[in-house]
């Protein structure tokens, strides 16, 4: 459990924020105007929320010392069952209400909303890296659609036993960037590979990069910047090889950054989506020079994220999946690989709040 005596310093200044909004918003000068009335209601609003599930977080963290009490001291079977499972009906219960006391007293993540781009890539292994370029595309996919979120294939390059050396796709939805950006890294997996006769486990690496989908607002490209050139569409989905000059490669001359899309039938759709995987890179870009410029600010979240990093390891021998940054470790690969991504990407998501919450106290 998160050390509530840390939050105090944060929620009294709220406390006494919402009594002066209280004072305001009855003030006949205010009222006068409905926009200020509007946007203090809401900061009003949202300050109650907070301070109701601090209070709730304090009341649950009471139950739980007693619960605790109670189960270490009856002996009757029945009865110590029931304090157990109370216990940790009360414990899950506790862990969200802090999840949601810690994220609302941080900065909201103006990226957090956002859609984004996925890039998966072969890397250390060969064929075998290939494949589980596959499966953890395969894994996206299937966590996506679990979340309700749109995905779409912008580029990919497969390899010659049916993996993928690269492949590129988008994911739209309600906050996908927040969620996927822990996958940011390299993916190590140990395995004894389909094609090896004497059974020997090798370790072959996967890279993975999530972009936050960039807007126009939030990056402008100068097309006198950009370099485009069409070709003829070979390899898979390109059945209409020799046919027509449907593949695109655009190139941003002041950064030399290539991006090729030749997946669809049509040059406008590659266009657009080769667009799509520049802009983001474009935008990462800046963000990585902005953050060199702060990198302290780094020091406080779970992983740098960039793609030299082994985040995690995917043990199949042992049905294990560790993820290094966290020291966590859990026995249902089968689980994971078929999208159940939420115990990996919330036990990160609230460390990077603890320690961003640690950091903005100790500051």
């Amino acid at each position: 459990m998160f050390d509530l005596s840390k939050l105090e310093e944060k929620i009294e200044p709220l406390q006494a924020r919402s009594l002066e909004l209280e004072k305001l918003l009855s003030d006949p000068k205010i009222i006068q105007n409905q926009t200020e009335v509007q946007k203090l209601g809401k900061e009003y609003k949202d300050i109650l929320a907070i301070l109701k599930n601090f209070s709730e977080l304090k009341r649950t963290a009471e139950e739980i010392t007693k619960t605790k009490e109670l189960a270490s001291q009856v002996t009757e079977p029945e009865m110590k069952e029931l304090a157990i499972n109370e216990l940790n009906t009360l414990e899950q219960c506790y862990r969200g209400l802090q999840s949601e006391v810690l994220a609302s007293l941080l900065p909201t993540d103006s990226d957090a909303q956002k859609n984004c781009i996925v890039e998966v890539r072969a890397a250390a292994g060969g064929e075998e890296s290939a494949l589980f370029a596959q499966d953890l595309l395969r894994m996206y996919i299937k966590f996506a659609e679990s979340k309700g979120w749109k995905t779409d294939m912008l580029s990919s390059h497969p390899s010659a036993k049916g993996g993928f050396k690269e492949v590129i796709f988008s994911v739209e939805g309600k906050n996908p960037f927040h969620n996927f950006r822990f996958e940011s890294g390299v993916h190590r997996v140990q395995r004894i590979p389909s094609t090896e006769a004497s059974g020997r486990i090798h370790t072959s690496t996967v890279t993975v990069a999530v972009l936050p989908e960039a807007d126009e607002v939030d990056l402008v490209i100068d097309p006198k910047d950009l370099k485009i050139d069409v070709f003829r569409a070979s390899g898979h989905g390109g059945q209409h090889i020799n046919v027509t000059d449907s593949a695109v490669r655009i190139t941003h001359l002041p950064t030399g950054t290539t991006v090729s899309c030749q997946d669809e039938r049509s040059q406008y759709k590659n266009k657009n989506k080769a667009m799509k995987i520049l802009r983001a890179r474009l935008l990462e870009a800046k963000r990585k020079e902005e953050t060199a410029r702060t990198a302290s600010r780094r020091r406080s979240q779970v992983g740098t994220g960039e793609r030299s990093e082994k985040i995690r390891t995917y043990n199949f021998p042992q049905n294990r999946i560790t993820d290094h940054r966290i020291d966590l470790t859990l026995y249902n690969l089968e689980e994971i690989l078929e999208g159940k991504l939420d115990p990996i990407i919330t036990a990160l998501s609230e460390r990077e709040i603890e320690n961003k919450l640690n950091n903005s106290i100790v500051g």
